[in-house]
């Protein structure tokens, strides 16, 4: 077991857990990443691992059929299997956004008929908040749902779905103007709706489209996705909830579980970085000695094992604060951006060290050095990460003046 990025007070069954996951990482995932990454080839025999291991039924209450677990265990998986391919954990990460919105939000009914399946993995889940045109500026959201007897006429373009083709359910977010006055806040008229589809590309049910994979610099394999509806029908009972103008706040409370999420992969990345790096070199030799032995490379391994273990330390602060059921937007967002930002910078470290070979795509920190940009923006940047930061720490020290 390595010395870096442990974590102090895990039970025997998180340990278990968490065991199992890296063994796992190490014989089935590592081997065949950055093949399957080079053919942006979808990872289905890994997913069928995952799927075998309880994985997608993690966090999902025991009497829906899943493990019960915390946020901590989950995020601790996270990290191993964003170690052996960062786009894995992107695959697991969004159907857990669902679950848990289900879990905090859903009607009996929904948990019901959702979560057991979901526990199981046949039911895969993706969410969707984001548009064409507006980035992080969630309330400028345009897509509309109209409420036309039992049911809800949604119509509108979404963007960055993480599982579009793959999941059977997406929680998608959309205005709803139903029932709230003219002049209300934008984010006090959105509405989550449960919408579940047909796995695949093309029109995947009446209204609603999949047009295909998005083409990325990296976070290969998982399939990143627009989403389309034309007169799509929705049942009112799949208003996540029941109640409509709620949608804002479902989707924050799981953004939060996605930032710790989004910190969890950053550290595990940069564990990889980091590895790769140390093992190199103590293999390359210059001047007649290993570089590991030059004062110049030495600073930076040092660099690099103290960026990982805080954006360790903070991971874990974040996920224990949610577990605790205290607010955490602060911690999850310090959280998110110290690990995104300190992922990049090991990895660019250890393809320095990896000198010209770095550059070549027979050298797995090339794979790395393309997926680390993406935790620089999923899940919100780290602009707006420093907003949210920024925002509550004014809160928490105001001024008594």
């Amino acid at each position: 077991m390595a010395r870096l990025a442990q974590t102090a007070g895990l039970t025997d069954v998180q340990q278990e857990i968490i065991s199992t996951v890296r063994d796992f990482v190490d014989k089935e995932i590592i081997p065949v990443a950055t093949g399957l990454e080079h053919r942006d080839e979808y990872p289905q025999q890994i997913v069928d691992g995952l799927k075998e291991l309880g994985l997608f039924g993690l966090m999902i209450p025991e009497e829906y059929g899943g493990l019960g677990e915390s946020l901590l265990t989950y995020a601790l998986c996270v990290e191993e299997i964003a170690r052996g391919w960062m786009s894995v954990s992107g695959i697991i990460n969004t159907h857990f956004i669902v679950a848990y919105m289900l879990k905090q939000h859903g009607t009996q009914e929904q948990k019901d008929h959702f979560l057991p399946r979901m526990a199981a993995g046949d039911i895969r889940g993706a969410f969707s908040m984001s548009e064409p045109g507006l980035g992080s500026d969630v309330s400028a959201i345009t897509s509309k749902a109209v409420k036309d007897g039992d049911e809800y006429v949604l119509n509108g373009q979404k963007m960055w779905l993480t599982n579009g083709g793959t999941s059977s359910l997406v929680a998608v977010l959309v205005r709803s103007d139903e029932g709230h006055p003219e002049g209300t806040a934008p984010h006090k008229s959105m509405t989550t709706f449960l919408v579940e589809k047909e796995p695949g590309f093309g029109e995947v049910r009446p209204g609603l489209t999949i047009p295909g994979k998005i083409d990325k610099m990296g976070y290969k394999g998982v399939d990143t996705t627009e989403l389309i509806m034309d007169g799509l029908r929705i049942p009112a009972d799949r208003v996540l909830g029941g109640v409509t103008g709620r949608g804002f706040y479902q989707m924050m409370d799981g953004v939060e579980v996605g930032r710790v999420n989004v910190a969890a992969r950053g550290c595990g990345v940069a564990q990889r970085a980091f590895e790769l790096g140390v093992q190199y070199a103590q293999q390359r030799h210059t001047f007649g000695k290993p570089i590991a032995q030059h004062q110049a490379i030495q600073f930076k391994l040092a660099e690099m094992a103290t960026k990982v273990e805080a954006a360790h330390a903070m991971m874990v602060n974040a996920a224990r604060k949610k577990d605790s059921g205290e607010r955490n937007d602060l911690e999850a967002g310090m959280a998110k951006y110290l690990a995104s930002e300190y992922c990049k910078e090991v990895v660019e470290d250890a393809f320095r060290i990896h000198g010209g070979y770095g550059f070549s795509k027979e050298y797995e920190i090339e794979r790395l050095y393309r997926e680390a940009p993406m935790l620089l923006i999923g899940e919100g940047t780290a602009e707006i990460q420093k907003m949210i930061i920024g925002r509550r720490l004014l809160e928490e020290y105001r001024f008594q003046g």
